[in-house]
């Protein structure tokens, strides 16, 4: 027995229905003669909800009526349901919990939901309309962008909610939700951009002739559109991509401006950077038949290919990182497409300017935006918890905007450490480590990124490679003369270019850094003098939480020590190190 998509209008005029089905399969309307069975079906309605939503709660009480749990494919939520409900809602419930395999207690998505990544928000929505015969109403943080100039009708996050639950609603065939969500889409359709068009469009050839409306709809815009067909190829299956290229050959819009295909040799660049293969294209570029600008490459690299072999591809110097490809894009452009920040700092540390406009008249930092779900752009609560990919994106173009600061700008605060350079090595060690700490994700970015810039015969891969075939040794920086070898330098090279980095566009991070690092604050901190009792107040709190970070950093990085005397390979000076016997392990 389901229940229609009815609302409270329907309800209070009576003219409410169910539908049944019989043995045969064939199902009838029946329809609801009173406003008292109007009522009552609702009511049935709202208590199989609260039951879900009950069982779906962190701190339910309810949790006993669940007997199976489903766990999503996106990141392993486990939802509890109710196997009767679900089975009397949906043909596939029913088969999944038929036979042998049904008395499983957990049932993995995964198996049956490979084509597309569905959020566990989407799981519980669809879930939740099996239960209530009501599409429940989506929380704004997961359905709108950060971008508060936007309408928020057709962004990315409200155009990803919709496909998902389609994608979702086909897998779990539940007819009325797919029908629904498809008119949805198919009337933002001509809101949307051509990127989130391919989405759309990627899902609709999954759910095949449930919505043959939508993909022909949707074929119809990309025909039209800007969109190149590298893009094509990446995004669609080959017998989409044929329709559409012989679509455009049709109406005469296939050409070597617009969409036509690339040539052999830009192929062969492509291929070499899937590969990961920068010296072979290297060795194209040599042959002389096109440039790195001439086939996009670099665009291509920061699209598809790994942060690594961008880097390396930017070291040739050979490709304008401000260039444009066919359709207007900057090469920052793509990187806030692509929401990789090592890529994105790599891009603005090599010269890309983040204030260049597509021609729609959107900048880096909006593109990211108007990506990103508001509940991505959230930043922990907590030191020493990982930032949303998306949301650390975001922040690094903002800064890049806010300004843009000299050479050696951030090195002017090491003076804090002393002038000598054994010091400023300590200095730079304990700073990195505890930004290791308190926001890992920044300074994995900052250090990947410096490892990159310092030359390669002084990257740190180089010298951890080098000291793993020497014997370590522990150098006493208190009673032993202390000698710079050039790994130290080179050492330090890296690290002061990690702090450089993350002052530049982490300055959130780095103020937090310089109130536990520099001694001022410290020392403001440990004078009382004649303040107020209230100040004094204060000024213990700011203690205790400084104690408290310290305290946390130092077991962290002892864990790591302790790990480390197993290894060939030496860790980075730990502040315990520092603080005890205030050595220097290389």
């Amino acid at each position: 027995m389901t229940f229609s998509d009815s609302n409270d209008a329907d309800i209070s005029r009576g003219s409410s229905s169910i539908c049944c089905a019989g043995n045969s399969g064939s199902s009838s309307l029946l329809p609801v003669n009173s406003a008292s069975d109007a009522i009552a079906l609702r009511r049935l309605s709202e208590t199989l909800e609260s039951m879900f939503l009950s069982d779906t709660s962190s701190t339910s009480d309810f949790d006993f009526f669940a007997d199976a749990r489903l766990v999503t494919a996106f990141c392993g939520k486990e939802i509890p349901v109710h196997r009767c409900i679900l089975a009397a809602r949906s043909p596939f419930f029913r088969n999944m919990f038929s036979g042998e395999k049904g008395k499983n207690a957990k049932f993995e998505l995964k198996e049956w939901m490979k084509d597309y990544d569905v959020s566990s928000d989407v799981i519980v929505t669809v879930l939740s309309y099996l239960y209530s015969g009501k599409v429940k109403a989506c929380s704004k943080d997961v359905c709108i962008c950060v971008d508060e100039e936007c309408s928020h009708e057709a962004c990315r996050p409200a155009v990803k909610f919709m496909v998902e639950v389609l994608y979702a609603s086909s897998v779990f065939q539940v007819s009325e939700l797919v029908a629904k969500f498809q008119r949805h889409l198919l009337d933002i359709l001509d809101k949307a951009s051509a990127d989130d068009i391919l989405m759309v469009l990627s899902v609709a050839s999954v759910c095949s002739k449930a919505c043959e409306r939508l993909l022909d709809a949707c074929v119809q815009i990309i025909v039209k559109s800007d969109v190149d067909f590298i893009t094509l190829d990446k995004s669609l299956p080959h017998n989409i991509i044929k329709k559409v290229m012989d679509s455009r050959l049709e109406l005469g819009l296939q050409g070597p401006d617009r969409s036509g295909f690339p040539d052999k040799h830009v192929k062969r660049i492509h291929r070499a950077l899937d590969s990961d293969d920068v010296e072979l294209v290297r060795m194209l570029l040599k042959e002389g038949h096109t440039t790195l600008d001439d086939a996009y490459a670099l665009h291509y690299a920061v699209a598809y290919c790994d942060a690594k072999t961008t880097t390396e591809l930017l070291d040739l110097a050979l490709a304008d990182v401000n260039y444009r490809n066919s359709r207007g894009y900057t090469v920052l452009h793509a990187a806030a497409m692509r929401k990789e920040p090592k890529i994105i700092v790599s891009l603005l540390t090599k010269g890309a300017r983040p204030s260049d406009l597509t021609s729609g008249g959107l900048k880096a930092v909006q593109i990211a935006k108007r990506l990103t779900r508001y509940a991505d752009y959230k930043r922990p609560t907590e030191e020493g918890k990982d930032s949303s990919k998306d949301g650390l994106c975001i922040e690094i173009l903002e800064q890049a905007e806010r300004r843009d600061p000299l050479p050696g700008e951030a090195s002017a605060s090491l003076a804090i450490a002393g002038d000598e350079l054994r010091t400023k090595l300590l200095y730079l060690e304990n700073r990195v480590s505890l930004a290791k700490f308190l926001f890992p994700m920044e300074a994995r970015v900052a250090m990947d990124i410096a490892e990159g810039d310092v030359a390669s015969e002084f990257s740190l891969a180089r010298i951890n490679k080098n000291l793993a075939d020497t014997q370590r040794t522990t150098v006493d920086l208190n009673e032993t003369p202390f000698s710079m070898k050039e790994e130290h330098l080179n050492r330090m090279r890296a690290l002061s270019r990690t702090v450089e980095l993350g002052k530049r566009f982490f300055p959130r991070c780095s103020e937090v850094l310089n109130k536990i690092m520099d001694t001022d604050d410290l020392t403001e901190i440990a004078y009382m003098g004649s303040d107020t009792p209230e100040e004094r107040q204060l000024k213990k709190q700011r203690y205790v939480e400084l104690q408290q970070v310290l305290t946390r950093a130092f077991s962290e990085d002892k864990e790591e020590f302790d790990k480390a005397k197993e290894s060939p390979i030496s860790s980075s000076t730990s502040l315990g190190m520092m603080k005890s016997k205030d050595k220097l392990t290389f």
